[in-house]
């Protein structure tokens, strides 16, 4: 089932009515391969006894820096609210936050070993994707829970983690199709991507193809570029020599430096679209009216007044709330299910992850759902959170999720234009 959402806040309302009228956002029955062996422990998580300890493995620096203060904000927030009512099995919550950096440094594996050899229980991380594939055999190798608020490429559905692997961002199955049919629905026949080579660029590339085609449409080209480029004249010219009606950037902060070579040989910005890794506010790095009528797509539901507010007060100098729904609900979930184990060890925090999720009573936010655990410690709970019903499938995805459009305007800020809400 699809649902969408006008947003009154931005434009003249609600553009592309025309997109497809269901999305299923595919979910495997049983996580069986896809990872390696490599990687080792490192450490062991916390314990039975003892305060929770959660570690944060978040960018700071790298190509998705713009996206840790919101992420980071997230966690504060519902710890925070975590300690404010009692902390979890009567103590408060610990939180380490380390640096994730990006894929062209060794930094994630650094501050991996570190929280691990803080003991513990859970990290909350990495944001990308390609990140995550260096250190998950790590972290779940040593019998951590790790969960990402915003890991998007298909390819964690069939990782072999032990059941130690969540996300609360969905599979871009989802966001692919989405922006896929969107494109083709704004009047896009053909459409030229500019793509990072990595599991998140190329799983996403994958899933808008297969929407695009799917709808009509054709990819007249696709140029990939690396992690660590600086030179992006190749991709760019590739791109535009096949001529197509729109273009598709998947990339991270690399977008700074190819949006204006892409304006430069004639894109007009209504036709350009973009992603989650990029859909940033660009205020600051590029010409008033660069991106003016450019959309772009973020997993999430648009972030509330009420909730803008609560994280305004943990961090004054947030300008983007990308991602902090997910990031508020990974940290609020790993508490309640330690919560309902009675236990700060990770493999009984794992074992009732699913189980809070979905079924039972319904309840929204970390305090509601603790409220109904403290009633009755064998209530069956149903969390509701900032960013969805967070309904987690076998293989630790959620099953239903929303994903946002936005719409820049002359300033080259984004604004929310409609959602799409797709279930299985």
């Amino acid at each position: 089932m699809l649902i969408r959402k006008n947003n009154g806040r931005f434009g003249a309302g609600v553009k592309a009515a025309g997109i497809a009228a269901a999305l299923l956002l595919g979910v495997s029955a049983c996580a069986t391969g896809g990872g390696d062996d490599s990687g080792d422990g490192g450490g062991e998580g916390g314990g039975e006894g003892g305060a929770l300890r959660i570690g944060t493995l978040l960018p700071q620096t790298g190509a998705l820096a713009f996206l840790g203060p919101p992420e980071i904000a997230g966690v504060d927030l519902a710890i925070q609210e975590i300690n404010e009512t009692g902390g979890v099995n009567g103590e408060d919550v610990e939180v380490l936050h380390r640096d994730s950096g990006d894929t062209t440094t060794d930094l994630a594996s650094q501050s991996t070993t570190d929280l691990l050899n803080e003991g513990v229980a859970a990290i909350i991380g990495a944001a990308s994707s390609g990140v995550s594939q260096t250190v998950i055999n790590q972290i779940t190798g040593a019998g951590v829970l790790q969960i990402s608020p915003a890991n998007t490429s298909p390819e964690f559905s069939e990782w072999d983690d032990d059941g130690f692997y969540w996300r609360t961002a969905p599979s871009d199955v989802l966001q692919g199709r989405v922006l896929g049919n969107y494109i083709v629905s704004e009047g896009h026949q053909t459409v030229g991507m500019i793509v990072l080579n990595d599991a998140y660029g190329t799983g996403l590339a994958e899933n808008i193809t297969e929407a695009v085609e799917g709808a009509g449409g054709e990819i007249v080209a696709e140029s990939l570029f690396n992690e660590g480029d600086s030179q992006f004249t190749s991709q760019v010219d590739e791109v535009v020599a096949a001529d197509p009606d729109a273009v598709v950037l998947i990339s991270f902060d690399q977008a700074t430096s190819i949006i204006p070579l892409l304006t430069a040989r004639g894109v007009e910005p209504t036709n350009l679209f973009m992603v989650d890794g990029n859909t940033a506010d660009y205020s600051g790095d590029l010409d008033p009216g660069t991106l003016e009528g450019a959309s772009g797509s973020q997993p999430g539901a648009f972030a509330d007044g009420e909730m803008q507010e609560r994280l305004l007060e943990i961090d004054p100098d947030l300008d983007s709330f990308s991602y902090a729904a997910e990031s508020y609900d990974a940290a609020a979930l790993v508490a309640l299910a330690a919560i309902k184990a009675g236990s700060t060890d990770p493999t009984a925090i794992r074992d009732e992850m699913q189980g809070i999720s979905s079924g039972g009573e319904q309840c929204f936010l970390f305090t509601e759902c603790r409220e109904l655990l403290e009633a009755d410690p064998d209530a069956d709970i149903d969390y509701e959170g900032y960013s969805g019903p967070i309904e987690f499938s076998d293989v630790g995805d959620v099953t239903a999720a929303t994903i946002g459009i936005y719409v820049y305007d002359g300033d080259n800020v984004p604004h929310p234009e409609f959602e799409e809400f797709g279930e299985l």
